[in-house]
């Protein structure tokens, strides 16, 4: 997760969306429906809980207190590099400009960069682990040390984690950082620990407009359920296949 702001011109993003216009019919081929909604990946077999994960953009006033429980929760270092939650403000400007915002993940607010009279639109996107059923992160862990819970869930044993960083570099949603004093990979956990005591994540209790969701899959009566039932749900790069199992409502374009 990078704190510094990106410009990308819209001619630029439509000239890249035209490249991988294959790859996103591919991945559209390989969407299949389940139980009346769409994934990025076939469902899984099992009968137990199965978590996917959904942010209401809409919702979402970039307070930035999720980014903030997440640290004070997991003992993610202060320091304004690491992360495993943050938000990003996006502003799209008048002549087509894109600027990419995430002061310190958040979570000491926002100051809008482009005066009021040059902006399109500006809203604000949660970012976090994607917990994909197809995980890169797990694929080329050479030690195993990266894995996947029988929930769904994407974890990293730190007794076997050797730091060389290949989850790090294979992670497409940048949701992984070497921790400075342990010297092993960190990511979200869901609040694994908060799951298993019947609690909700840090960030998804903290939030004071409810933008973020999370269940069961397999329960259809699930929070998560009703979210992708009642929403026009989409994940970030849908063309990587990955099997993201965190959707968003109002997903803009622009967001990558």
């Amino acid at each position: 997760m990078n704190d510094e702001t990106t410009k990308l011109s819209r001619r630029d993003f439509f000239k890249t969306g035209t490249v991988l216009a294959g790859g996103v019919a591919l991945a559209t081929a390989s969407l299949i429906p389940y139980d009346g909604l769409l994934f990025a990946s076939e469902a899984p077999g099992a009968k137990g809980k199965w978590y996917g994960i959904g942010i209401d953009i809409n919702k979402c006033i970039g307070c930035g207190k999720c980014a903030n429980a997440c640290k004070i929760e997991n003992n993610v270092p202060r320091d304004p590099f690491y992360f495993r939650s943050w938000v990003e403000q996006y502003t799209i400007k008048n002549d087509g400009a894109i600027l990419v915002e995430s002061p310190n993940g958040g979570i000491d607010g926002f100051k809008q960069a482009a005066p009021t009279a040059d902006i399109y639109k500006s809203f604000f996107v949660p970012k976090m682990c994607n917990h994909c059923a197809k995980s890169p992160c797990t694929q080329v862990c050479p030690v195993g040390a990266t894995f996947e819970t029988e929930e769904g869930i994407v974890l990293v044993d730190e007794e076997y984690c050797i730091g060389c960083r290949y989850c790090v570099q294979a992670c497409p949603y940048g949701c992984r950082y070497i921790h400075p004093e342990k010297g092993t990979v960190d990511k979200c956990t869901l609040c694994f620990h908060r799951l298993k005591k019947g609690l909700q994540p840090a960030c998804f209790e903290i939030c004071p407009t409810e933008a973020r969701i999370f269940g069961d899959l397999n329960d259809p009566h699930s929070k998560i359920n009703y979210f992708l039932k009642n929403h026009t749900c989409m994940v970030v790069k849908p063309h990587l296949n990955t099997g993201s199992k965190l959707f968003y409502n109002a997903l803009s374009p622009e967001v990558r």
